[in-house]
């Protein structure tokens, strides 16, 4: 089992993540870190691990964040992968609660499972998120139908995902032309080489930052979901119906508000802590 990390000025999360990999039950794997061209401490945190189950690699140059991903899986070894980031969590069962059944069932390419969103705290805003319909063994044509309907990533982010090498290999690995939905995009093409398991634990942690988004995220986000849906609608490997895209389009606004409520929930979990810090320091 590899998990694969490559980290852009990520010194403020990156040790509590290398941490929860380290403390996973499954004890069969390796740690590849790729330090994507930090000016911060990010570097110096991967290197102050004494575990001889980590690698870390520099990149000389910053390079997009696809491209730094698909290096650091070039550079892992095993038959099995997860990505993950800095400030992800993984449970301490996650590697072993996603790898057998990958072992076990040669027709699976994807096990996801459900994920807490937390704050910079740590401090769970949204439990056991994603995969709505997607518990069990399903066909790429049940996922896709699934996204199509919903018009969000429901398989989820990378951390709480395991796939097989050579699907991701046959896919082409991460693309950089959906950015903002690069999980979700390599997802739906890794599922055209074999069938998805969606487990109902959740079996890691997103974090989410009250800061403002880039200018013209939401826009972007849109965008690229209505890309995604119009190439399931033509794809010839997914049987996308009518029905389908209909529930979509009327459903389309809700998955935008359900967006919104995740940065509104991290922004006053930000205030709420900036509040905590003030008092902390008026009483000391």
């Amino acid at each position: 089992m590899s998990v694969v990390a490559a980290v852009t000025d990520g010194e403020r999360h990156l040790a509590e993540t290398i941490g929860s990999v380290l403390e996973q039950t499954e004890p069969e794997f390796e740690l590849v870190l790729v330090d994507n061209g930090s000016t911060d401490g990010t570097f110096e945190i991967m290197r102050s691990f004494a575990d001889p189950r980590i690698r870390v690699e520099r990149t000389d140059e910053r390079v997009s964040r696809a491209e730094a991903r698909n290096r650091a899986i070039a550079l892992s070894r095993a038959p099995l992968v997860k990505t993950v980031t800095d400030g992800d969590i993984l449970h301490p069962r996650c590697l072993e609660l996603q790898t057998q059944p990958l072992l076990d069932d040669p027709g699976l390419t994807l096990v996801a499972a459900r994920r807490h969103v937390v704050d910079d705290k740590s401090r769970v805003l949204v439990p056991r998120r994603g995969l709505n319909g997607l518990i069990g063994t399903r066909s790429g044509d049940e996922v896709a139908r699934k996204i199509v309907r919903s018009r969000s990533n429901l398989i989820g982010d990378a951390c709480n995902v395991t796939f097989r090498r050579e699907s991701f290999t046959a896919a082409g690995g991460w693309r950089g032309r959906r950015d903002e939905l690069l999980d979700l995009d390599c997802w739906l093409r890794l599922l055209h080489h074999g069938e998805f398991l969606g487990r109902p634990e959740p079996l890691a942690a997103v974090r989410i930052s009250g800061s403002p988004r880039q200018p013209g995220y939401a826009e972007r986000v849109r965008g690229e979901h209505t890309a995604i849906v119009a190439e399931l609608g033509d794809s010839p490997v997914y049987e996308v119906r009518a029905l389908d895209r209909l529930v979509g389009a009327v459903l389309a606004p809700v998955g935008a508000v359900r967006r919104s409520a995740l940065s509104v929930l991290a922004s006053r979990s930000e205030k709420r802590e900036e509040r905590e810090r003030r008092r902390e320091l008026a009483a000391a």
